[in-house]
Parts: C-alpha cells; structure tokens; sequence
C-alpha cells in the first residue's frame, strides 16, 4: 500500500481546493482509491476496516471512499472495466448566441472587413463576434489582390507549367527538372523604413518618434537579385548555395556642397531612380565602372558556377520593359563564351507566382532587412546584402519546390492564379531527411492539361514547346 501513497502524493496535484474549504478530488485519484479497494476486496466485499484504512491513506472522507466503492462495484455487476469518471460538468449557457450564418452569407466580402462592421450588420456586440471569431465559428482571412489574367495568359502559364515537367511517365507519376540550370532574375525596392510599423513596449517605455519630410519620398533602393536551385551533395552539405548576388541599382557622385557631415566633393551614394534598358543591359552584362556599385550578373554567374552543373544556363525573367530580349546583340556576343551558354527565357505575362523571388524569397530577405537600422543609403544597401547572406541555402530549395507546387496548382486551374499556395511541411520532412528533390505530378492531370491546350479555342502560338511532354503521355 505504500507504493499506491507514492502515487497517489503525485497525483494530489490535480486536485483543486474549492470554496468553504471543500476539496475537490481528481478523477486519477478517484480511481486509484478504486483500484486500491480492489486489490483489498474479497468476493465483492470489503473488510472490516478497510473503508477507514483506505480514507486516512489517500487523505479523502469515508463517505467518499464509499461513495467510489459503490460506483465501482455497479461497473464490476455490469461487467464493465473499473473506470470513474469526473462528476464535475463544466458550466454551459443555456442562452447562448447562435449565429445566423444565412445572415452572415448575405452580407458582402467588405461588410466583413473588420469586427466592429460585422457586429454593427449582425446586431451583435463586437465581444459576441470577437468569441466567435477565436472559437472558429467565423475564419479570419487577409485577402490579396492578383494579376487580372486574360485567356491568352492563362494558356501561356499552362504551356510554361509544362515545359518544366519532365517528359518520362513512372508508376502514373511524372517528375519536374530540377532546375539548377536556371537563374531566376528579378528587381525589387528596399525602402529605408516604413510609414507605419508596430512595436510591443512595456508600460514605463516611451513611444518611438519617427519622422521625415514626407512620406511618399521615403529613402529607397532598387535591387537586382539573382538565384538558382542550391546543389547539395550525397551527405546533404551544400556543395552550393545558389545565391548568386544581389546587386543595388546606385551610383557614386562628388558632393555639389559642402555640409557638416563631409566636404565638397566627397563621393556619395546615391540611388539610381530611372532604371531603363540600357542600365539592366549594363547590370546583365557589363562589369561595373568607377562610378558604381558591382552591378554584373553574368560575370557573377561565371565566377560562382560549380563545375559539376551544366554550364548551358537560361536566365529567367519577367516581361518588365526595361529588360533586355534574347536577341540582344550585346547579349549575344558574350551568351557563348568561356565554355558557358547563356539563354534569356521571360516566364509568362502576369505570372509572379512562376519567379522564385516574387514567390517568396524576396519576402525572406524583407523580414530580415526589417530589423536591421539604416540612416542612409549606404547603411541600407549594407543591411540588404547582410539579409541576402543571412538566408541559407535551405530556405532557398524550399522556396524553389514551392514554386513546382504550383506550377501543379496552375495546371489544376487550367492557367488561372486563384488557388492557395500549396505546402508540404518542408520543415518536418527536412528533419526527418525524406525532403524531396523534386516534386511529382499525377500523369491525368499532365494529359488533361494537354487535352485541353489541343482544343482549337486554346491553341495560342507561343515560344513554350510542350511537343516533349505531349508524347510521353500518348498525344
């Protein structure tokens, strides 16, 4: 009996005190005083005393040692496992609201935009819809608005979908490239702060002021971010991380003035503010000159490719004016030299969803930038380039089999971008070592999606080829 006092001193501290000194005993110590009046009973009796041997060992009244006992012997006559339950019945209204979900579906998307309209449309108090919403009767939702797609869109990113399939048909499954070949490209502005932000402060702490001379001419930074798909080895060790670079869009110019701060003709920095085809050209091809930052993309694919992948590479970007076409002539003239061939493929019109960057991880840089203090250009290019260096090379394999996921997305919605980002726990099958090289797509959907681009009305002329991909699976 000494064992089950053990026990039972561990388990006193489930038990609550309640009012005018009353304890209320919890339901493993109820059924620890079960088992122990088991154990002392013969045929169904208990002896003489151990009703009261029971009561002082676990420190409980006689009348509640009976009270068990009685309970216990009903389930042993029914023939029903020994089990107590708890008597105690959490409160429950009996007037409680219910919400008229006819109601809420008349309602438009924006008489639900904040707590205080939809209590004001509902005639319910702003508490009332408050609990709701925490209890999961109504779904918190931010919504975001996307590129408008015509049909001729939709067409071109179901072709675009398809030329990153590989054209070979296992077990009904079909495997995407892996894509180290291809460099995705694209520009992005870091502002030096933001007009509204929020903080969490203790009481006795002061609010943070911040200012400028206006808002709509906050200090910002065009940047050019080059990547590719990390290549890791057979130990999982990133033999390369796939961060090409990240280049700022800024000069160096002599001051015109002397100020307290330096002298007349020191260089600064400052932002380049028209970006146009002939800067992005100088930016894709061009070393930089004495009066810029390193601004080269191809020079820095050139002096970080590994000599394991394939140097045919294709430089992916968006349709943005100032870029410059595949047949370029300065292009051209450097696109086959030092053992590399370089291609430039523009992903499809209103398509950010197709461009790592756009995807996701321009956003990763962004949160890290946020926490970094800039107070001037160059303070800000220093913190963008140490949030591009912070991100492994992890982070940017995740983001690269998000964007197979929805390529798979966009052959579901036949082109269309109204879907939610799809998402495999990366993060569990990292830790488990069962993360995947490549996503898979059910061969079904691959030849619907082909069926349906050979339907006359869908048969838009593009520079996507899917002849591959339309044989392996029987067109």
């Amino acid at each position: 009996m000494d064992s089950a006092a053990g026990e039972t001193a561990g388990d006193t501290a489930g038990d609550i005190a309640g009012d005018k000194g009353k304890r209320i005993i919890g339901v493993d110590t109820k059924n620890l005083i079960a088992q122990s009046m088991l154990q002392v009973s013969r045929l169904g009796k208990i002896p003489y005393g151990g009703f009261v041997k029971t009561a002082k060992e676990f420190g409980v009244s006689r009348k509640t040692v009976h009270r068990i006992w009685a309970e216990a012997s009903k389930q042993i006559q029914s023939g029903e496992p020994v089990s107590i339950k708890d008597r105690v019945k959490g409160f429950k209204r009996n007037d409680e609201i219910k919400l008229d979900q006819n109601r809420v579906r008349a309602l438009s998307v924006l008489e639900r935009s904040t707590i205080r309209k939809m209590a004001f449309k509902l005639d319910l108090s702003k508490s009332t819809v408050g609990r709701m919403v925490k209890c999961g009767v109504l779904r918190p939702h931010t919504n975001a608005v996307k590129p408008l797609l015509t049909a001729a869109n939709k067409v071109s990113r179901m072709k675009w979908a398809l030329t990153h399939v590989q054209p070979v048909v296992n077990n009904g499954m079909l495997k995407y490239h892996t894509m180290h070949n291809v460099v995705h490209i694209d520009e992005k502005w870091f502002f030096m702060t933001k007009t509204t932000d929020r903080y969490y402060l203790l009481p006795d702490e002061e609010e943070p002021y911040r200012s400028c001379k206006s808002k709509r001419f906050i200090t910002k930074v065009m940047f050019m971010c080059a990547v590719c798909r990390p290549y890791f080895g057979q130990s999982g060790d990133a033999i390369f991380d796939g961060k090409i670079a990240i280049f700022p869009f800024t000069r160096q110019e002599p001051a015109m003035r002397k100020s307290k701060n330096r002298p007349r003709g020191t260089l600064e920095t400052k932002p380049i503010q028209s970006v146009n085809k002939d800067v992005m050209r100088e930016c894709l091809i061009h070393k930089a000159s004495h009066t810029e930052i390193m601004m080269q993309i191809i020079p820095a694919i050139k002096a970080k490719w590994p000599d394991n992948i394939s140097k045919e590479i294709f430089i992916q970007q968006d349709n943005a004016r100032p870029h410059i076409m595949h047949n370029d002539a300065e292009f051209q003239s450097i696109a086959n030299t030092d053992g590399f061939r370089f291609h430039i493929i523009c992903q499809p019109a209103n398509s950010p969803d197709c461009n790592v960057l756009d995807l996701g991880f321009f956003r990763a840089i962004q949160s890290i930038q946020d926490d970094k203090l800039a107070r001037g250009v160059d303070e800000l290019v220093a913190n963008v380039q140490a949030a591009f260096d912070e991100l492994s090379a992890g982070t940017l394999n995740k983001v690269f089999l998000t964007l197979q996921g929805c390529l798979t997305e966009i052959l579901k919605e036949e082109g269309g971008n109204g879907y939610k980002t799809p998402h495999i726990n990366k993060e569990r099958l990292t830790r488990l070592g069962i993360l995947p090289k490549t996503l898979e797509v059910e061969e079904h959907l691959v030849k619907a999606a082909v069926a349906y681009l050979q339907q006359p009305e869908n048969n838009e002329i593009t520079s996507y080829d899917i002849s591959g991909i339309s044989r392996a699976v029987g067109f």
